[in-house]
């Protein structure tokens, strides 16, 4: 039997404000972005077309789910983004004005830098070697 994960969740506060960081600036495509009415929508992104997975982009409609904006992983790395360049990835991702955690550093599985989506949700941007 065949698996895989084919969507995780995050809380944002607002759909489009999501949309616009993580396609304009974070370099993600936007998959869909359907209606249904009431508020209510089916957002999502991924670092490309080809993705396996993608990011649903759930509204924080509560008190509870708005307390938890920016603090999912609390701070720790929520999710892991692959590319086969560390560097250049960083680089634009700079420009665009994404909040990295340093610079990108050689580790034993790869080249890899940490930034911040605009809730403060930390994301690992990972270039990894085949370990």
């Amino acid at each position: 039997m065949k698996k895989k994960i084919g969507h995780v969740t995050i809380l944002v506060k607002n759909y489009d404000e999501a949309i616009d960081f993580y396609t304009k600036k974070a370099g993600f495509i936007l998959l869909t972005d359907n209606a249904f009415g009431n508020g209510m929508r089916w957002v999502t992104v991924a670092p490309s077309k080809d993705s396996e997975t993608a990011i649903v982009f759930v509204e924080a409609d509560t008190a509870e789910k708005a307390a938890r904006l920016g603090t999912q992983a609390a701070n720790h790395v929520f999710l892991v983004i692959q590319t086969d360049d560390c560097y250049r990835d960083f680089e634009k991702m700079k420009s665009n004005g994404v909040n990295f955690l340093g610079e990108p550093k050689e580790v034993p599985w790869g080249i890899e830098v940490i930034f911040e989506d605009l809730y403060g949700n930390r994301l690992d941007l990972l270039q990894h070697n085949g370990f």
